[in-house]
C-alpha cells in the first residue's frame, strides 16, 4: 500500500486536468451561478420598486424553457404538421428547423447587465455623440395606462443610434424589448443584444414556418405584458421621410388579441426621434443613388476608420464638436381595447382580407401619430428654409424665415425644440453645423445650400416636412 506507483508525465496532466474539470463544473460553476442569479434577483427587485413598468416574469424566466415552449406550441406543432404531409419533408427535419428559428429568435434577457452595463453605455455613447433632450412627452396620459396593460413604443426609424438613444431616455420607464433585424446578427454583438432582450427578425423571410414561430414568440411576449419597441417602418428611412409601415409585427400582436375579455390591454406609444445630424446620413442617401454602387465591407470599414480619426483629430485639437441635437418625444398612449371597442371590431373574428384592410387603416393612424410628434430640430428647420429659398439670403433673412417656419410649425400643433429657450441661438447652431460640415456657404454675407450637397440638405428637410403639409 506504501509503493510507489509511476505514471507517464501524459497521465499526470490528464488526470490533473479532469480533475480540475470536476471541481470547476461541480463546486465553482454551481457557486458562480447561483452568486450571479442572486445579485441579478436583487436588481430586479430594486428596479421593480422604481420602474414605472415592472420587468414582467416572462422576462425572468430561462431562456431554454421560453424555447421549449414555443417549440412544443400547438400552433407552431401543427404549421409543422401541415408542412411535413403537403412537402413530403420528414417531420424530424422541421422539427430542427423550429428548434433553430426558436434558439435565433428568443432574447437572453440579462436585468443586471440592461440597466448597470447597457444604460451606463447608452448613456456614455448617447451624451458624447450628441445633446440629448427629452422633447414633448404626455406624462398625464403614460401615467393612465392601466396596470398590467401591454405597452408598445412605437418609433420611426432615423438611425442605428435610435436604439442607444431611447434606451437609455426610457430607462426610467422600463426595460424595452426591440425587434432588431439581421444586420445584428454577428458576433459577439448578437450576444449583446440578446442579453438586453431584444429578439432577431428576418423581414425578407418567405418560409411560412419561420414566419409561424416568430408569430407565436411575439404572442406569447405580447401575453405575457413584455414592454416592446417597434419600428413600423422595418427599416431606416433612406431619403428622410417617413415610410409607409410595414404590418407584419402589428399583425401578430393583434390577432390574438381579445378586446372584451383579454387580461391585458395593448397600448401603443407613439415616439418621434430626430438629430440635428445622422451618423449613416450619406450612405443611406448612396442607396438612391441611381446606379450607385454599394461600398463593400472593407470599403465601408475604412470610411469609417477615416470618420473615427477624423475626429478624434478635432477631439486632440480641441475643436470636435458634437453632432448637434438629439431629441425624442413620447406621444399620447392608444389602448387598442378602447381603439377596437368603439368601432366594434374584434379582428380574431376576421378573414385575412377583412383584418388586413382593418391593419392597413390602423398602421396609417399610427404613422401619423409617430409624424405629429417627431421634434423640429435646428438643423432640418435651417436647411428646410434653405432648400425652399432659391436664391442666397443674408442672416437677416434667413432668421425672419426660419422664426416664420417655426411659428407655422407650432400653429399646426407640431412640437418645435427650442434649444435654451432662445430661437436666435437654435437658429445659429443649426447655421453652425450645417457650415461646418460644408452643407452650406457663406460669400458676401449671403448663405447659400451648395448644389452638390442639396440632397444632404433635403434629407433633414424631408424629417419635418409632414409637419407642415409639404
Amino acid at each position: 500500500m506504501t509503493r510507489l506507483v509511476s505514471l507517464p508525465l501524459w497521465v499526470a496532466v490528464l488526470l490533473f486536468l479532469l480533475a480540475a474539470w470536476a471541481a470547476l463544473d461541480r463546486l465553482l460553476v454551481p457557486s458562480a451561478r447561483w452568486y450571479l442569479r442572486r445579485r441579478v434577483q436583487r436588481v430586479i427587485d430594486e428596479l421593480n420598486t422604481r420602474l414605472k413598468l415592472e420587468i414582467p416574469a416572462f422576462q425572468r424566466t430561462r431562456r431554454r424553457v421560453l424555447i421549449d415552449r414555443l417549440v412544443y406550441d400547438l400552433k407552431v406543432v401543427e404549421t409543422v404538421d401541415v408542412q411535413a404531409r403537403e412537402q413530403g419533408v420528414p417531420r424530424a427535419v422541421l422539427a430542427a428547423r423550429v428548434e433553430r428559428y426558436a434558439r435565433e429568435i428568443v432574447p437572453a434577457f440579462n436585468a443586471y447587465f440592461y440597466f448597470r452595463v447597457g444604460y451606463w453605455l447608452s448613456k456614455r455613447v448617447a451624451r458624447l455623440l450628441y445633446r440629448v433632450r427629452l422633447g414633448f412627452s404626455d406624462e398625464a396620459g403614460l401615467a393612465a395606462v392601466a396596470p398590467g396593460s401591454t405597452v408598445v413604443f412605437l418609433m420611426n426609424h432615423r438611425s442605428n443610434m435610435d436604439y442607444v438613444l431611447v434606451a437609455y431616455l426610457a430607462a426610467d420607464r422600463t426595460a424595452l424589448s426591440y425587434a432588431v433585424g439581421e444586420w445584428a446578427r454577428v458576433w459577439p454583438l448578437q450576444t449583446l443584444i440578446r442579453s438586453t432582450g431584444a429578439y432577431f427578425v428576418r423581414r425578407s423571410s418567405g418560409d411560412p414556418l419561420y414566419r409561424r414561430v416568430l408569430e407565436r414568440y411575439i404572442h406569447m411576449a405580447t401575453a405575457a405584458g413584455v414592454p416592446q419597441a417597434v419600428y413600423p417602418e422595418g427599416g431606416l428611412s433612406r431619403d428622410g421621410r417617413l415610410r409607409p409601415p410595414k404590418l407584419g409585427i402589428l399583425d401578430y400582436m393583434l390577432r390574438s388579441f381579445d378586446p372584451r375579455h383579454g387580461d391585458r390591454d395593448l397600448v401603443f406609444i407613439p415616439v418621434g426621434i430626430n438629430y440635428d445630424r445622422v451618423l449613416e446620413d450619406r450612405t443611406l442617401l448612396l442607396e438612391l443613388a441611381p446606379g450607385a454602387v454599394k461600398p463593400g465591407p472593407l470599403r465601408a470599414a475604412a470610411t469609417t476608420l477615416r470618420f473615427v480619426r477624423r475626429n478624434l483629430s478635432l477631439m486632440a485639437r480641441s475643436r470636435w464638436h458634437r453632432f448637434g441635437y438629439a431629441c425624442v418625444s413620447f406621444g399620447s398612449p392608444i389602448s387598442m381595447r378602447q381603439h377596437l371597442g368603439e368601432r366594434g371590431l374584434d379582428l380574431r373574428n376576421l378573414s385575412r382580407e377583412e383584418r388586413a384592410g382593418h391593419l392597413e387603416r390602423l398602421g396609417a393612424e399610427l404613422m401619423t401619430a409617430i409624424g405629429a410628434v417627431i421634434p423640429a430640430l435646428p438643423v432640418p428647420l435651417v436647411a428646410t428654409v434653405l432648400v425652399h429659398a432659391g436664391e442666397p439670403l443674408s442672416e437677416l433673412e434667413l432668421k425672419a424665415r426660419t422664426l416664420r417656419l417655426m411659428e407655422e410649425l407650432k400653429t399646426a400643433g407640431a412640437h418645435v425644440y427650442i434649444p435654451r429657450g432662445d430661437q436666435d441661438y437654435a437658429i445659429d447652431a443649426g447655421l453652425r453645423m450645417l457650415t461646418l460640415r460644408h452643407l452650406v456657404e457663406e460669400k458676401d454675407g449671403l448663405y447659400t445650400a451648395r448644389p452638390e450637397e442639396m440632397h444632404v440638405m433635403r434629407y433633414y428637410a424631408n424629417s419635418i416636412a409632414h409637419l407642415n403639409g409639404a
